[in-house]
């Protein structure tokens, strides 16, 4: 009789993530990362709720799991549900790539890289400690950095406000020099009307790209966008499954897709995104903003992926300074180690990861709390965060 899944069972742990440890009943683990950022109990529910179908079923049969959580689910898709079969996803890679002693990407097509290029953050919602942070971070080997390009952004500005971004961005440009990327992340803060302006008035700067000009709501805005500008444009962190991807390939709007291991439907799921992306000669950067687990799954993806371009990383992330690291649940920290700004290819079986229960587990008994940041206008109306 083949290996069944026995049991799932979820941990809140510091500062923002949920750890998912998936368990056989011939005792093999496999770890997946199933959170939204501010509903990690909501997520924990859901992936609970999926557990009914799972248990008893055969570990290997990964998009048979898919479609019965997703078909399944008469209500389907949505941050939720999907950050749910993300972890699930991850957590069976992990456990068939150790079952047969390879890593996910071996069984995704194998590899089409020895390294794949790596950017952190430097903040920028502190607009005077944006170009401090970034010479600080140089020593660490970065050659791109990402930051948030700009914090409160009403529908209209005054071209002061404009001129404070831009010198932001510049004071950045000038600490790191010419041969470094930037990426500009707008956050969806900014209206059609001022991501007009900003993109042209950024444009002397040279951005890497420019990510998230507008809400996700707003994708048909992106066409407009990326006519009026030669900076790349990438999207695609608050997009989920397939189908919630696919009319923004269909517009060819964007130059890059940024769909989120933890959210988007997990390692399958994004590795067909991403050839669909190939097809219209868009590139492909996971957004990683969490922890261990949902890089590891990133990296996996880029090593199979030929239109990788380059993975984000919370390492030293500002939403994470002060607190927990990104690798203080991981036993190893090898799989992680930067050389030349890139993170190199493991042969290690699964995800390429040990995760160190016992300080999940000593971190769940206090767990937390985390929730988004609520930002007011002058006016008094709520902001984008």
């Amino acid at each position: 009789m083949p290996d069944r899944i026995a049991s799932l069972e979820c941990f809140a742990v510091a500062p923002r993530w949920a750890f998912l440890k998936v368990t056989t009943d011939e005792g093999l683990v496999g770890w997946g990362e199933p959170v939204v950022e501010g509903k990690a109990h909501t997520t924990i529910t859901a992936v609970e709720e999926f557990a009914d179908q799972l248990v008893g079923t055969d570990p290997d049969r990964i998009e048979d799991a898919f479609q019965v959580m997703y078909r399944g689910s008469f209500y389907r898709g949505g941050p939720v549900l999907m950050s749910a079969i993300s972890g699930i996803d991850q957590a069976l890679w992990d456990i068939k790539g150790k079952r047969l002693g390879v890593p996910a990407y071996e069984l995704l097509g194998g590899a089409v890289r020895d390294r794949i290029a790596a950017y952190s953050w430097v903040g920028g919602d502190v607009p005077t400690r944006a170009a401090e942070m970034a010479q600080k971070r140089l020593p660490e080997g970065w050659t791109a950095f990402k930051m948030n390009g700009v914090e409160r952004f009403g529908y209209l500005e005054t071209p002061a406000a404009v001129d404070r971004v831009v010198a932001k961005v510049a004071a950045v440009r000038d600490a790191v020099g010419w041969d470094f990327g930037i990426a500009l992340d707008f956050h969806g803060r900014v209206r059609k009307g001022m991501a007009k302006t900003l993109i042209k008035e950024l444009e002397p700067l040279r951005p890497m790209f420019i990510e998230e000009p507008v809400l996700p709501e707003q994708g048909d805005a992106l066409a407009d966008l990326a006519a009026r500008t030669s900076v790349p444009i990438a999207a695609g962190e608050r997009l989920y499954g397939r189908w919630g991807f696919q009319r923004l390939l269909e517009q060819g709007a964007v130059d890059i897709v940024q769909p989120d291991l933890s959210h988007a439907g997990g390692l399958w799921e994004v590795r067909k995104i991403a050839a669909a992306a190939e097809a219209r000669d868009i590139a492909v950067a996971p957004h990683a903003p969490l922890g261990p687990i949902n890089l590891a799954a990133s990296l996996q993806l880029d090593f199979c992926t030929p239109n990788a371009a380059i993975q984000e990383t919370s390492m030293g992330i500002h939403y994470h300074t002060g607190e927990v690291g990104v690798l203080e649940y991981v036993a190893d920290d090898a799989p992680f180690k930067l050389d030349g700004g890139c993170f190199v290819r493991t042969d290690r079986p699964g995800l390429g990861i040990d995760i160190d229960e016992d300080k999940v587990r000593h971190a769940a008994e206090s767990g937390h709390r985390w929730r988004n940041p609520v930002w007011r206008h002058g006016d008094g109306g709520v902001a984008e965060w």
